[in-house]
């Protein structure tokens, strides 16, 4: 699977890369972060159904 971003998000993923290095002492990499970030995501759906946070951002777009 191929997923494309924007300039915009790459710099946000490379951000929150360097803040977990920074600020916590975690040495990942972008494929990691955006792994880990999609977990968190997928959970919260199963969990929270209609209330979670990525059906709400979807039904805003």
């Amino acid at each position: 699977m191929t997923v494309y971003v924007t300039a915009d998000e790459l710099l946000d993923i490379e951000h929150a890369r360097l803040t977990l290095r920074r600020h916590h002492g975690l040495a990942v990499d972008r494929g990691r972060l955006v792994r880990e970030a999609l977990a968190l995501v997928l959970a919260d759906l199963e969990a929270q159904g209609t209330d979670s946070a990525l059906v709400q951002r979807l039904l805003d777009e």
